[in-house]
């Protein structure tokens, strides 16, 4: 009953709808990275060229935000321009959805909430740039980012480069631990970090084919074990950013963030845009070649996923 009122509020593109009802594999993208974590016009030409890139592996994107009291599955151009052009666009994480959907705002979804309309929406894999996780000084603002809780709960594959490297790394994993979520990396031992390729943590357990990936994520799902699963992958090589110059240049927007008292949810987008204005645009090209690379592991992922599901139903 619940599935079928939660339903009622989604709205699939055509594009979309014909992939879901072939069996055609589906990977779930924000769209907060539209509105909020790129410049125009960056962000529709990398949204458009993301999307690209998935059908070009053979699987369909699904855009995801909130027009009109309904949550669109898979975007139009105009859909994804009045995102990226607009200045008043809600971000939506789960305790936003209610809101900006009973008020039929414009809303943006965040990592955690893609995952929860992916999930509503039968989706499997979800790509974004990074996730969010345990802020710089947790122990004194509490400040952990929604998209950790809903891992824990919510059973969606997120591919992403690690969390962003403004965030304390390694409480964000130990996090993930305590709340069980399994992390796994792809091509190299240890769990991305953004701008960077190597956080100095090593993930639970590396798994760089698609197909075993698939297989890992569909035992789990399997066993009953509900929640996501993270599976990072880095910036490529050419991309990449020293990771000394990423934390002078974090530490210096976290001081500007603090003087000028930015807090909550604007803190991301606030670094985000400092660390680009530090960096000349470098931070933001690297952002790009992030999304571009995730969505070609993602949609791997999905493909692979299909698959093993349709073996197990041959079975």
């Amino acid at each position: 009953m619940v599935a079928d009122l939660a339903h009622h509020w989604l709205a699939f593109s055509p594009s979309v709808a014909t992939a879901k009802a072939a069996g055609r594999p589906l990977v779930a993208l924000e769209s907060s990275i539209i509105a909020h974590g790129m410049p125009y016009p960056e962000n529709i030409r990398t949204a458009r060229e993301v999307e690209a890139l998935i059908r070009e592996a053979r699987a369909e994107p699904a855009t995801i935000a909130l027009i009109g009291g309904r949550i669109r599955i898979g975007l139009s151009d105009d859909e994804l321009e009045l995102l990226g052009r607009s200045g008043n666009v809600h971000k939506v994480s789960r305790r936003d959805l209610p809101a900006v959907l009973a008020g039929g705002g414009l809303g943006a979804t965040t990592v955690a909430g893609t995952m929860i309309c992916a999930a509503l929406a039968g989706i499997e894999v979800f790509v974004t740039g990074g996730i969010g996780g345990v802020h710089r000084g947790a122990q004194e603002t509490f400040d952990i980012s929604a998209d950790l809780q809903e891992l824990a709960k919510t059973s969606v594959a997120v591919v992403c480069a690690g969390a962003k490297s403004i965030l304390d790394i390694g409480l964000t994993l130990e996090y993930l631990e305590t709340h069980g979520v399994p992390v796994l990396s792809c091509e190299q031992d240890n769990f991305a970090a953004f701008y960077t390729r190597d956080s100095g943590f090593r993930a639970d357990l590396r798994l760089d084919d698609a197909a075993d990936q698939a297989r890992f994520i569909r035992t789990k799902w399997d066993l009953g074990l509900e929640g996501g699963v993270l599976i990072s992958t880095p910036v490529p090589e050419a991309a990449a950013m020293p990771s000394d110059e990423i934390d002078a240049l974090t530490s210096q927007a976290l001081t500007d963030a603090a003087a000028q008292g930015v807090a909550g949810k604007a803190v991301t987008p606030f670094l985000l845009a400092r660390i680009k204005a530090l960096t000349g645009g470098r931070s933001l090209a690297t952002n790009i070649a992030i999304v571009k690379h995730n969505a070609e592991v993602g949609a791997r992922l999905a493909l692979a996923l299909t698959r093993a599901e349709r073996g197990t139903a041959a079975a």
